[in-house]
């Protein structure tokens, strides 16, 4: 395997990061499969803004174990395989425990958990069956400042991306033997449409000055690290999690 010219599946890649995390596959000569949920008009959009050919939008509920497979069996039918994965697809659903219904509290787990994690670890099983072995698969998990630093307006959320990097450390040890790199990367808060209401105002100004850089990222720059961390040169760093938060939060 090259390279470039890679099979790439993307999930939640009609928006935000996962749209700047297409774009830099293709960008970089790789052929994508750009997965969403519901918005269809959104994905062709991205999919339209690709460079290159090869490129398709794949559909799928990732709280749906059936549609997970198909879904990827259809992106590695096109591709003719699927050489990285990037478990990218993420919700967020506010569910305070001091205000929350019981009601509302449990479809917030339910809701976020089988998209962020068990959505996640589906899609990882399809993929790997039409992964290549022998060196050079890649798969990213994009966790989240949180998983560490807690969220206490979505335990739920918090509570995913810490499994979803312990998840990830998991496959690490059981893939590597079969030259299959895993990592996992943990932005804080990211430019992007899902986090505007956050980035405006007071809110704004208190979130950004979290870090000594007085800003928080853009998509592209979360982008550019993930396609780092799929390509040749970062086999070795299997298993790790790259705190991607501009210093805003530290853990040891």
């Amino acid at each position: 395997m090259t390279a470039q010219g890679r099979s790439v599946l993307v999930t939640g890649g009609s928006r935000g990061i996962g749209a700047a995390i297409a774009r830099e596959f293709a960008e970089q000569g790789d052929r994508v499969a750009v997965h969403y949920s519901t918005g269809s008009a959104a994905a062709d959009e991205v999919l339209g803004s690709l460079i290159g050919d090869g490129h398709l939008a794949v559909q799928a509920d990732l709280r749906d174990p059936e549609q997970i497979r198909l879904m990827v069996d259809a992106a590695a039918s096109s591709l003719g395989s699927i050489d990285v994965l990037v478990n990218n697809a993420g919700v967020f659903f506010a569910h305070p425990i001091e205000s929350a219904t019981y009601e509302h509290w449990q479809q917030a787990w339910s809701d976020t958990l089988g998209v962020n994690l068990v959505g996640a670890a589906n899609t990882t099983w399809c993929a790997l069956q039409h992964m290549p072995r022998g060196g050079g698969s890649r798969i990213v998990n994009v966790g989240s400042r949180g998983g560490f630093r807690g969220e206490p307006d979505g335990p739920a959320y918090g509570a995913s991306k810490a499994a979803i990097a312990a998840f990830g450390q998991s496959i690490a040890k059981a893939l590597g033997s079969h030259g299959i790199s895993v990592t996992t990367i943990a932005p804080g808060f990211v430019d992007t449409e899902m986090a505007a209401d956050h980035l405006i105002g007071d809110i704004g100004v208190e979130i950004r000055g979290q870090s000594p850089f007085n800003r928080v990222p853009t998509a592209e720059e979360v982008a550019k690290a993930v396609f780092f961390l799929a390509g040749p040169d970062s086999e070795w760093a299997s298993g790790a999690v790259l705190d991607f938060n501009g210093a805003s939060y530290f853990r040891l």
